[in-house]
């Protein structure tokens, strides 16, 4: 299984891409979402998983992230499981100006909490990721590379590198898509290139409902959904 498929915490929902944007001061973002992976004849994701950042001070973000993963196969069942807890802290050190972009760090640990080998290494990996944003009146696109320590016997540190743009067609409708590699994270499997298109619709200033789907370009066979409601405060 890929890293990017049971980490949903190491994307910018509703993408596995990032931005360096954190949370405003003394605001909360407060997510029920669900990420899902169609490989070959076998269903993963999070069902749900509950996210929560919080802008603690100017230009920094905590974040924390409690998945219930499952595996489903026709001819075994499904599994329902938790297996590890992400905690993150996102800074901002560069602001956008017309001619720069903005610039921002969110380190990730991924901490296992429960003893449970269906969905977790039992090590704690660690993601570092730099990521970059610009925009253009409605106009937007972010993205940068991340590297992950991923300890094991069987497994590989890997590097993910990403970029999304997307178009705010209107104060409630905002659509966008996203091109990424992920490198190989096992012994024996391969990167993976893969693109995704997705959007926000915005019922209110704090409600609003989040949505990506997306596929494998290069050496698999996957498609990837996101679906999720954000309340902002």
């Amino acid at each position: 299984m890929y890293s990017l498929c049971i980490h949903p915490g190491y994307a910018g929902p509703p993408f596995f891409t990032d931005d360096p944007q954190p949370v405003d001061f003394k605001h909360w973002e407060f997510y029920i979402s669900s990420v899902n992976i169609l490989h070959h004849d076998n269903w993963s994701g999070t069902s749900p998983h509950f996210e929560l950042n919080y802008g603690l001070v100017r230009d920094l973000q905590v974040h924390l992230l409690l998945p219930v993963n499952y595996n489903y196969t026709p001819h075994q069942g499904a599994d329902f499981g938790y297996g590890n807890t992400e905690f993150g802290v996102k800074y901002c050190f560069i602001h956008e100006t017309e001619n720069s972009p903005q610039v921002g760090i969110f380190p990730i640990l991924d901490i296992p909490t429960i003893k449970n080998s269906e969905f977790s290494t039992g090590k704690t990996q660690i993601f570092l990721p730099v990521w970059a944003q610009k925009s253009w009146g409605k106009l937007t696109t972010y993205g940068g590379v991340g590297y992950c320590i991923n300890p094991g016997v069987t497994y590989r540190n890997w590097i993910f590198t990403g970029a999304e743009i997307q178009y705010e067609f209107s104060p409630a409708f905002m659509l966008g898509g996203e091109l990424y590699y992920h490198s190989a994270d096992t012994e024996g499997s391969k990167s993976i290139t893969a693109c995704s298109i997705g959007g926000s619709i915005n019922f209110s200033e704090k409600f609003h409902f989040i949505f990506s789907v997306g596929h494998s370009l290069i050496n698999d066979n996957f498609t990837s959904s996101y679906i999720g409601l954000l309340l902002t405060i």
